[in-house]
């Protein structure tokens, strides 16, 4: 088992060698990990893993070597995991889905949660009114309801939940994927402006030829500073949910802003962006930045690019305490207005197909709020956001 994990990690361009795996198998030899495997996961971790950018995929490798060796619950939440077993999925035909009938707005939709846990005792399937599972019911997983809060299920089906129960965990982008195309870059490319500046240290070969002609045939070197893109740009990222089914697309973006500028900054956010970013997700509860701390770090001159595909329930954007993972004391629109007013140079990219967003309200509202500054994350996409950026 431990042979196949060290493999895999080197498969998954983890630099392990065999003296680190040496060590680990030291440690366990001396108990540090015997029976739990939390702890053999931070050990193995402290062994392995030499560079922190290299912590997703060993997280990606361990959770795929050592699937189900152990079960933990993430929070501790008064609904019993029985209630929540996935026995059956709901999936209806659209007349279906058209007679089942909203609660009736935000506020009602939080008080009849808070009702149906004082009340409920048992486990539920198939109903339109408790919390469970393959029904109607606004409260539950593998269901279906246009407003709902999901409660016990494995990631998205209809992506229009209002609120999600559970705790999720979400990784960093990749910044060392392989571009499948040059051309992400070349579009980014049109976003430069350069600069001379700090120390000289580059040969101005003109100068030094013009110089050592004056100087009587001695050679004269002339030296310059490095030539480098002063174009700053503030990078937003949408992290889980719908978002997905993106990865990819968005990775390669990552990877090639990273080597494409060198005044980049970075943040996470869920959905919509709301009084809080964060940089690292694996502590996106505990290390968060304030939205109004970027806003005033980084001032108006910098390029605002925010990456995300805008479907969320309309709650999370016109709604304070919308936000599907916490209580946000103002509506994420007027987050977004703040950003778009403070950055004139912004742009909005949606990885999302174009002839789809159509079919997402939040998506119109998004538009709405950017004005026409929302882009589809294609090449032409790119090529026009870029546009827009440099005007």
């Amino acid at each position: 088992m431990f042979t196949d994990f060290f493999l895999a990690l080197k498969t998954a361009r983890v630099p392990v060698s065999l003296t680190e795996y040496l060590t680990l198998m030291a440690a366990m030899k001396a108990g540090l990990a015997s029976y739990d495997v939390e702890d053999f996961y931070y050990l193995s971790r402290s062994t392995l893993v030499k560079d922190e950018r290299n912590l997703d995929k060993f997280d990606r490798v361990f959770a795929k070597c050592f699937e189900g060796l152990e079960s933990v619950d993430p929070m501790a939440i008064a609904i019993p995991e029985e209630w929540l077993k996935k026995l059956a999925e709901r999936w209806l035909t659209d007349e279906e889905k058209k007679q089942i009938q909203v609660l009736g707005g935000w506020d009602k939709l939080m008080e009849t949660l808070r009702q149906r846990l004082a009340e409920q005792k048992g486990r539920h399937q198939g109903g339109g009114k408790w919390i469970g599972t393959a029904g109607t019911s606004p409260f539950g997983a593998y269901g279906y309801n246009p407003e709902g809060i999901r409660v016990g299920q494995d990631k998205n089906r209809n992506y229009s939940a209002v609120k999600v129960w559970d705790k999720r965990e979400f990784r960093n982008l990749d910044d060392d994927v392989e571009i499948g195309t040059r051309n992400i870059k070349v579009a980014l490319r049109r976003l430069r402006r350069f600069a001379r500046e700090g120390a000289a240290t580059e040969l101005d070969l003109p100068d030094t030829v013009r110089a050592t002609a004056h100087n009587g045939g001695l050679l004269d070197l002339k030296l310059v500073p490095e030539r480098h893109n002063t174009v700053k740009v503030l990078l937003l990222l949408d992290i889980g949910g719908s978002m997905d089914e993106h990865v990819r697309a968005s990775a390669e973006l990552f990877s090639a802003t990273r080597t494409e500028f060198k005044h980049l900054e970075t943040f996470y956010f869920h959905n919509c962006p709301y009084e809080r970013l964060w940089r690292d997700n694996r502590r996106r509860f505990d290390e968060v930045t304030p939205t109004w701390q970027v806003l005033h770090t980084y001032p108006a001159d910098w390029k605002l690019v925010i990456v995300g595909d805008a479907t969320m329930s309309p709650y999370e954007i016109a709604q304070p305490g919308g936000s599907v993972e916490h209580f946000n004391e103002e509506a994420g629109e007027i987050w977004l207005q703040r950003l778009f007013h403070t950055y004139s140079h912004a742009a909005w990219l949606n990885p999302q197909p174009e002839e789809e967003w159509q079919y997402h309200r939040s998506v119109g509202m998004v538009r709405g709020l950017v004005g026409n500054r929302m882009y589809p994350l294609t090449l032409a996409g790119l090529d026009l956001a870029m546009r827009g950026l440099n005007r």
